[in-house]
């Protein structure tokens, strides 16, 4: 049987390798030229906006209305497109 010291020790390993395959994965997700990382970003700022927009209606007493636009495709990250403007 293995002690608990070597099966600690494979244990870090496995996690270590499995930590070293999900960096590689991210790095080569952001440097890809189809990544479309300035996108994600502001669509994720999008929504942290809307969570806090709606957090905050009831304490304020004003009513949010959500942002469900879309980075632009312009590749800056920062075009938008609203519906009937």
């Amino acid at each position: 049987m293995l002690g608990g010291d070597t099966v600690s020790e494979v244990m870090s390993t496995i996690v270590g390798i499995v930590g070293l395959l999900a960096a590689v994965a991210i790095v080569s997700v952001l440097v890809s030229k189809k990544a479309q990382t300035p996108q994600v970003i502001q669509s994720a700022g999008s929504a942290l906006g809307n969570d806090l927009g709606v957090a905050v209606s009831p304490v304020t007493g004003n009513q949010y209305q959500i942002d469900l636009s879309y980075p632009g495709e312009s590749g800056s990250g920062a075009a938008f497109t609203y519906p009937g403007l």
